[in-house]
């Protein structure tokens, strides 16, 4: 399975390009996202929108924009003459902005905001969901073997 889910910073404005046939749109952008460590340098990727999503990423997005990019990993293999020089880049399915702005996110379903309850301290986040202390873990059932279907 090949999915993945990134937040990360917009670092140039979306480019719109057509298929040679006219017939698709792409967006390409390049994002950036913190290192596996507090000393590693930042990461930068490549990401890239196709047909309804692509139009809807050069309107939306803009440089220095904070966004959730879920899609799929893709690497190139292009040949350099003397060496072969391997791309990676991100194939959105879904952007959604992470930054609070008003703008929707892309396919992005709408939820009902989450309450917390009223014993909640006030510096808590409103999109955390407090955990319960209070878990009973449900005991298994029995299999019925006789609904098996052969």
């Amino acid at each position: 399975m090949n999915s993945i889910v990134l937040m990360a910073e917009v670092l140039t404005d979306p480019e719109l390009r057509r298929t040679p046939d006219n017939q698709s749109s792409i967006a390409s952008f390049l994002v950036q996202f913190a290192g596996g460590r507090a000393d590693d340098p930042p990461y930068r990727i490549k990401v890239v929108g196709w047909n309804n999503l692509a139009d809807e990423i050069v309107e939306k997005y803009h440089k220095g924009d904070q966004v959730v990019v879920e899609g799929r990993l893709r690497i190139d293999t292009v040949d350099r003459g003397t060496y072969k020089e391997k791309r990676t880049e991100l194939v959105a399915q879904r952007i959604h902005s992470s930054s609070g702005s008003t703008t929707p996110s892309i396919s992005a379903p709408r939820v009902a905001p989450i309450t917390a309850p009223n014993n909640a301290s006030n510096n808590v986040p409103s999109n955390v969901v407090p955990m319960s202390t209070s878990y009973v873990p449900v005991a298994a059932a029995t299999p019925d073997y006789d609904d098996i279907p052969f």
